[in-house]
């Protein structure tokens, strides 16, 4: 890596660090500081997943020198530079258009235990006329057909209770850092004949940035009624400098009373549900949700 080609004069910066958790420093550098090139460069590892660059221990004078900033290197997100310094890709890095990062996700099964299970689901068939059509948070027309409520504490606080206390082990299984967790969200959804959810991500928008992880929990009354409703979780790949889905994909089939997690990051979609009845009854339902940083 190295930096956009300019006229060579070496020149105060204005530093932010974006680290894990939300937090941030202000820190003043040279632009030929070793320091920045370091801080560059692995930003630039992470984009390209070349963990070799990633494992460093930064030690940062900060207050004036009165203390030392030390964090490693995986906690840094970004990096805001004031005047802006772009970054000049090798061709080595160009080359990592060909790149495929696989999507990974954890299916737990018997989520809740069998009484648990049967109350949802009679709670669930008394609020039919609760449910009301979704919608998505850009607003995309005929991009989601499905029904849900967005207020449910009766269940809603066991299930977040119930996946909080799962965090750290399933962050750590995911290879995700571990981050402080500002908001656990969770709505509760009902696909029946016809519906489905086009291909997405859960974070690309302003007002999702900081969902981190996706979870999903499937429940249904026996024997199942419906068919469908798998859900593509594809891999990723490098076009352009940008992240794009890949043609390749996991399938994760929605097994009763079983709950799914994985990155919020990776686009996904759920394949249209096939239910001849069409009775609210014999629906797919779910209770899915996110982890906010």
């Amino acid at each position: 890596m190295q930096l956009a080609s300019q006229p060579f004069e070496s020149k105060d910066i204005k530093v932010q660090l974006l680290l894990t958790g939300g937090h941030q420093y202000t820190v003043y550098l040279k632009s030929d500081a070793p320091l920045l090139h370091s801080l560059l460069t692995t930003v630039v590892a992470h984009a390209y997943k070349q963990e070799s660059e990633l494992q460093n221990l930064f030690q940062i004078p900060i207050n004036e020198g009165r203390s030392v900033l030390c964090f490693p290197s995986e906690h840094l997100i970004g990096v805001v530079t004031e005047p802006p310094i772009f970054v000049q890709q090798s061709e080595e890095i160009q080359l990592q258009n060909d790149y495929i990062l696989a999507s990974d996700y954890i299916q737990i099964d018997n989520f809740l235990q069998p009484e648990e299970h049967k109350h949802l689901l009679t709670y669930v068939l008394d609020k039919e006329s609760d449910f009301l059509p979704s919608n998505t948070s850009t607003k995309d027309i005929n991009y989601r057909q499905s029904m849900v409520i967005y207020s449910f504490p009766e269940f809603s606080e066991l299930i977040l209770k119930r996946i909080q206390a799962m965090i750290p082990d399933i962050m750590s299984k995911l290879n995700l850092p571990l981050f402080s967790v500002s908001q656990v969200e969770s709505q509760l959804t009902a696909h029946n004949d016809g519906n489905y959810y086009k291909l997405h991500n859960d974070n690309g928008s302003p007002d999702t940035a900081t969902r981190e992880l996706t979870y999903v929990y499937y429940f249904y009354q026996e024997p199942k009624s419906f068919s469908g409703g798998e859900l593509l979780i594809y891999d990723s790949k490098i076009e352009n400098n940008v992240y794009v889905n890949a043609e390749t994909f996991k399938t994760v089939e929605p097994r009763n009373n079983s709950i799914v997690f994985f990155l919020s990051r990776d686009m996904h979609e759920v394949l249209p549900v096939n239910c001849p009845s069409q009775a609210f009854g014999d629906s797919r339902f779910t209770i899915n949700g996110w982890v906010r940083r």
